[in-house]
């Protein structure tokens, strides 16, 4: 098993308790199975079937931290609402709106799994913990409802309870960074301080409008009731679909680099595909090596474009394989590589991850140089690609991996190259016997 499907796992099992654990929580706090008025029960039905919606409508994005911003939104309410019209309280204790939020998460997520959707359960296990945190510090400390019995503070004018809903609700989503940071760590075997600031951000974007609209629900439910719900959840309505039409945007701007990239397969440079084999397998790694959305997304764009700079080569290198180039010619091509993606004027980023493209990892070890995580994926993904030639077969495969591990260290980086043996499932003693 792999690091990754063992950080997925983890979640897996997380959220599965997060279930199993809520539910007996509110039994033993007596409110099962009469959860109070029927009006408390019919909110928490609404909340419930909106927050398993919100599941089934996640949204993600190459570049982006995958989230499901309505069914979050929906949770944060249901933890901050405590009041209906008429005067009317809501009784239920945080037992209760766990039980209810990982039921329904369940659900959405059962679903997509039934659709065939891709489902994260880092990133489920990540929300299921930010609505654990935010209904135990509003609820139980600071309402007091550690039973059944609704606690209000009748003193506190609106504006104070509203800040201090939005500062719960802040607490609540660093709670979700914190965990999906230490699962994607697990995954990546480390860099836990990186990814935490990576996760940060990434979720900012999403974070404020979701706790905003958690607080507005529970502020407008004592006016509105089940109304509000509806109500407040139009303008994420509005962002999802916003965010599809960026999403059908991006998937044509790496079409446009896909073709750009078959320019030296056209030319003969390189053979068919290569480049296209090269980003499958490089995002397979830095998936298994834990890379958050966005660098995997300049990941994609650099290997689908590194080979471009051959297009200035007077004679083609044979069989378009750069790492069988002498280091100069590889240089050159390297800066023609560079040079050609920053007129573009908007791959920055990629071209970065260009530079160093066949930059040796011992300047790393031994010089302390500064090269990117992201560069060193792709001088190891590649000298796999362009070794391994021919048949294709294990014995290409083996042969393409002794020459790499001849290289350990000095040429490639070991993280690198244990992170490819796992993704293509070859045990590390194997290959050190084709040594």
């Amino acid at each position: 098993m792999s690091r990754a499907t063992r950080a997925e796992s983890v979640g897996l099992v997380l959220g599965i308790l997060t279930v199993v654990l809520s539910v007996l929580a509110a039994y033993e706090a007596g409110n099962f199975p009469g959860w109070g008025s029927g009006a408390a029960l019919a909110l928490l039905l609404v909340f419930g079937v909106t927050i398993a919606v919100g599941e089934w409508f996640q949204i993600s994005a190459p570049g982006l931290r995958g989230s499901a911003p309505l069914a979050t939104a929906s949770a944060f309410g249901l933890c901050f609402t405590v009041e209906v019209p008429d005067g009317g309280y809501i009784a239920y204790a945080a037992a209760v709106v766990i039980a209810v939020t990982s039921v329904a998460t369940a659900i959405g997520v059962g679903a997509r799994l039934a659709a065939r959707h891709a489902v994260s359960f880092i990133e489920v296990s990540g929300r299921l913990a930010a609505v654990v945190v935010v209904a135990l510090l509003y609820r139980n400390v600071y309402l007091g409802q550690s039973t059944g019995a609704a606690v209000i503070d009748h003193w506190q004018p609106p504006w104070q309870n509203a800040v201090t809903m939005l500062a719960i609700a802040a607490v609540g989503l660093l709670a979700d960074v914190a965990l999906t940071s230490a699962l994607r760590a697990l995954a990546a075997g480390g860099g836990l301080r990186r990814i935490v600031l990576e996760e940060l951000v990434s979720s900012v974007t999403l974070s404020s409008p979701v706790a905003v609209t958690g607080v507005l629900i529970a502020l407008a439910a004592p006016t509105l009731g089940i109304a509000a719900l509806p109500l407040f959840l139009v303008p994420l309505v509005l962002t999802l679909f916003a965010f599809r039409r960026y999403v059908s945007i991006r998937a044509t701007y790496l079409q446009s680099i896909r073709t750009l990239s078959r320019l030296t397969d056209a030319a003969g440079y390189t053979p068919a595909g290569h480049s296209e084999r090269v980003a499958a397998l490089a995002l397979r790694v830095g998936r298994e090596l834990a890379l958050p959305e966005r660098e995997l997304l300049d990941l994609e764009y650099a290997a689908l474009l590194h080979d471009i700079g051959q297009v200035a080569l007077v004679e083609p290198i044979p069989g378009g394989a750069t790492v069988l180039a002498a280091p100069a010619d590889q240089r050159r091509i390297e800066a023609d590589t560079v040079a050609i993606v920053r007129e573009t004027g908007v791959l920055e980023g990629v071209a970065r991850i260009l530079e160093h493209q066949t930059t040796p990892y011992r300047q790393v070890r031994e010089l302390g140089e500064e090269i990117p995580l992201t560069s060193r994926i792709i001088k190891v993904v590649n000298a796999y690609e362009d070794l391994n030639r021919g048949a294709r077969g294990s014995r290409s495969r083996d042969a393409a991996l002794e020459r790499i591990y001849l290289g350990l260290g000095y040429e490639y980086d070991p993280r690198v190259v244990d992170a490819l043996l796992r993704v293509l499932d070859v045990a590390p003693h194997h290959a050190d016997a084709a040594t």
